[in-house]
């Protein structure tokens, strides 16, 4: 009974089942699922491509003209001013200095009286000096007086002898005697080239007691002051400082290694001082110097610049900046430096070899597949970059010459990316 119960029971379920339609739509609500999910990857896939194709296209880059300028190409250099001739004055001799006699910023002249030492002892060597001069002046006189009497005896004797009247002994005793005189008449006046000699010395240091200005100038320093003593024993101390001309200034500025080759003399400049901000001096390459000066091993080369300073703004000391000017063009095609540093960025190796499903379903983009070299730009074309190789010539740190390439006045050459 149960068993046929059941029987039944299962043919009634098949039978409801197949008047229904149960089965078939189990099985086309399985087949439906899946292929819904199919549809949304797929959509998924093609909203990623068309963004990222929407954003490729729409990217923002910033740009700069391909225009006709004029350049000038500079080198720039710092260095100070200083002027034309710098002397310091020095003492020879040791003392005290009775006077100064100037101030800084004062003008003196060749020949003026700067400062004086104490001469109490000098003079009293002169003094000496000069009695010396005398006593061997008077011992010449002497000694030309007795060259004279010993002639004339001499000449006495030898006229007796001749007429047989003198004897030979006294002849020869005139004889010596005639020539002692004119040894000391020798060395009297040896005695008084000595004494002469003697006092110019002391007349020399006398002099250099006055301490005194060699050129026409301005005092810039002043070391001493009345009082002090001064000691030249070791070294000579600077006590004045006097620069000959401020009206007429050099500037040396030290020229890079790099940049040497560039310039010469006769070569125009323009240079600023810090203390005038909104002013600028011109000036020339007066001469080039060949020692190279070495600051942590950076090598450099001094270069003289000369510059007229009429109305003595610029100062002894003063730090400038200066652009010598090494190339003038006029009208040549030019770009932005930046240009010329703009690379697109890099891509990974599965991108650049078209791997992955992306690769499979997103065409390559021209721009990903062109790489930026320094001698390369990026133009935008129809809106897309495109790589143009040229060869880049001289620059004002702003704008570059284009000697070669194909770019035309007015297209727009990518700077960088983004706003």
């Amino acid at each position: 009974m149960t068993q046929a119960g059941t029987r039944t029971t299962g043919g009634k379920g098949a039978e409801i089942e197949a008047r229904l339609g149960l089965g078939q739509r189990r099985a086309r609500r399985g087949g439906w699922f899946w292929g819904l999910a199919l549809v949304v990857v797929v959509a998924g896939g093609f909203a990623l491509w068309r963004t990222l194709s929407a954003g490729d296209g729409a990217a923002a880059y910033r740009t700069g003209l391909v225009q006709r300028a004029d350049l000038v190409v500079t080198v720039t250099a710092t260095g100070t001013v200083e002027p034309t001739n710098l002397v310091e004055i020095s003492s020879e001799l040791s003392g005290t200095l009775r006077a100064v006699n100037v101030d800084y910023n004062d003008a003196v002249t060749a020949g003026q009286v700067l400062a004086t030492l104490d001469t109490t002892k000098l003079e009293a060597e002169m003094a000496v000096a000069a009695a010396n001069v005398s006593a061997a002046e008077a011992q010449l006189v002497r000694a030309r007086a007795t060259l004279d009497e010993a002639r004339d005896n001499y000449d006495r004797v030898t006229a007796l002898d001749a007429r047989g009247v003198s004897s030979q002994q006294s002849l020869m005793a005139q004889r010596a005697a005639f020539g002692r005189a004119v040894a000391d008449v020798t060395v009297a006046e040896a005695n008084l080239d000595l004494a002469r000699a003697q006092h110019g010395l002391v007349q020399a240091d006398l002099d250099k007691a006055c301490i005194c200005s060699p050129i026409n100038g301005v005092v810039l320093d002043r070391a001493v002051d009345a009082g002090q003593i001064v000691a030249s024993a070791l070294s000579a101390p600077v006590l004045f400082t006097i620069a000959e001309d401020l009206t007429r200034m050099d500037v040396q500025v030290a020229v890079d290694e790099a940049d040497i080759g560039a310039i010469s003399e006769g070569d125009a400049v323009v240079f600023t001082v810090d203390a005038y901000d909104d002013r600028s001096f011109p000036a020339s390459i007066r001469t080039i110097r060949f020692a190279p000066e070495t600051v942590e091993g950076v090598v450099s080369y001094t270069a003289v610049l000369s510059v007229q300073n009429d109305d003595l703004s610029l100062r002894p000391g003063m730090t400038a900046t200066a652009d010598i000017i090494v190339a003038e063009l006029s009208d040549v095609l030019a770009v932005p430096n930046g240009a010329l540093r703009y690379a697109p960025p890099q891509q990974s190796e599965a991108e650049q070899s078209g791997g992955g499903l992306l690769g499979m379903i997103m065409p390559h983009r021209p721009e990903d597949q062109a790489r930026a070299s320094g001698k390369s730009v990026w133009v935008l074309r129809a809106g897309k970059p495109v790589e143009v190789p040229v060869v880049p010539g001289a620059s004002d740190g702003s704008l570059t010459e284009i000697l070669k390439g194909d770019l035309r006045e007015g297209e727009r050459v990518i700077l960088g990316e983004g706003g």
